[in-house]
């Protein structure tokens, strides 16, 4: 009985596995099993222990013992700064979708956003083909040669010249990939392992990006950083070549974004504020206080003081560093065929941008290449 049908029996959940037929030896390119092997064998206990602090303060804040602040150390005190690199200065807004739609992809590359985010997670299915073909995407994309047939207009459109930064976004570590190795491997390492085996920085026209999902604390900042430098060490390139950004979209995470910074400084260019995800683990967070029931998410205005605190922490944290600032999700998307609705969308997208602006956020995120103009 494998791990992954033993997972599916006792959660309800059906992790990730490939085709029965798959063979990684065979089916995966050519050494790149034997560059993962040790990757999975350095870091899946790591990622373990991690998963296991997680649970530990839900456990804690159900019991009374709420996330709090910690004592201030280097991260806060110390005045430590980046340099933000030339060609990630514009990001005034990030748009987002899918990787495994190369149509998709390819207009959003070439929409005119600053920064183009290609999702592993969210927006991508959790299953072994549509991540294998997004990967495929990612990195046709990054090479610039990803294509799709525009059949209305019986011609193949491609990705224009343009200095949009790529980014991409691994699985979370709360998600593993099954399949590989007799016990299942961290899916953020098999992503960030995946790109990084084929890729070629001669082929690239910045370093490569990636953006981190769904963090819970300051150790897991840890985690990435051993990951971005063992993985760039394995392929010869300066340790500090992997650049990221990252999410705050869990309630812990909320009281330590300095010392996340702090542990993934030689990498690590703003924080994003992840909105959605934000308020579902404020919800897990406060489960058993009652005074902590929340009415529909769509009744509740953008500017709500357990939001706009935030909003306005992040580019505090972010600018006193030298970092990006980057707001969140409007999770209304415009339409090109019902009038009212494409109306009601963009004004919305507009005040919550605008919102955003004022709070001293650098840019926004977006999700259709028709909010890029009100966006920047």
């Amino acid at each position: 009985m494998t791990t992954a049908f033993i997972s599916e029996q006792l959660t309800g959940f059906r992790i990730n596995t490939p085709p029965a037929d798959f063979r990684p030896e065979k089916d995966l390119p050519a050494g790149f099993l034997e560059f993962l092997a040790p990757l999975h064998h350095k870091f899946s206990p790591v990622r373990a222990e991690l998963i296991a602090e997680r649970r530990q303060a839900l456990e804690d804040s159900h019991t009374g013992e709420k996330p709090v602040h910690r004592y201030p150390g280097p991260a806060v005190r110390n005045g430590w700064r980046i340099e933000l690199p030339e060609w990630c200065q514009d990001q005034r807004n990030q748009m987002t979708g899918p990787a495994d739609d190369a149509e998709l992809v390819v207009k959003m590359l070439n929409s005119g956003a600053p920064g183009v985010m290609l999702d592993l997670e969210d927006s991508t299915v959790n299953e072994w083909e549509h991540q294998r073909l997004g990967t495929e995407n990612i990195l046709a994309a990054l090479r610039g040669t990803l294509t799709y047939a525009d059949k209305k207009r019986d011609q193949v459109v491609g990705i224009k010249p343009s200095s949009t930064v790529i980014w991409i976004r691994p699985r979370g570590l709360h998600i593993q990939q099954a399949g590989i190795f007799e016990q299942p491997t961290p899916a953020s390492l098999f992503d960030v392992a995946r790109i990084v085996y084929s890729v070629d920085p001669a082929e690239l026209k910045h370093p490569l990006c990636f953006y981190i999902p769904k963090s819970e604390s300051a150790d897991e900042a840890l985690w990435w950083r051993d990951l971005f430098q063992t993985v760039a060490e394995a392929r010869g390139w300066p340790k500090d070549y992997i650049k990221c950004m990252a999410l705050v979209e869990s309630h812990p995470l909320a009281f330590q974004m300095e010392e996340f910074l702090y542990n993934l400084r030689d990498h690590i260019l703003g924080l994003n504020l992840g909105r959605w995800d934000y308020m579902a683990s404020l919800i897990d967070f406060n489960l058993t206080d009652p005074d902590w029931v929340l009415p529909d998410r769509n009744t509740i205005p953008h500017d709500v003081a357990f939001f706009q605190n935030l909003r306005e922490l992040m580019p505090e944290v972010c600018h006193k560093r030298g970092m990006l600032a980057i707001g969140g999700m409007t999770a209304l998307y415009p339409s090109r065929t019902d009038a009212e609705l494409n109306g009601r969308a963009l004004e919305v997208l507009k005040k919550d941008k605008k919102n955003e602006a004022v709070c001293g956020m650098d840019g926004a995120w977006t999700g259709h290449p028709d909010q890029n103009q009100i966006a920047i």
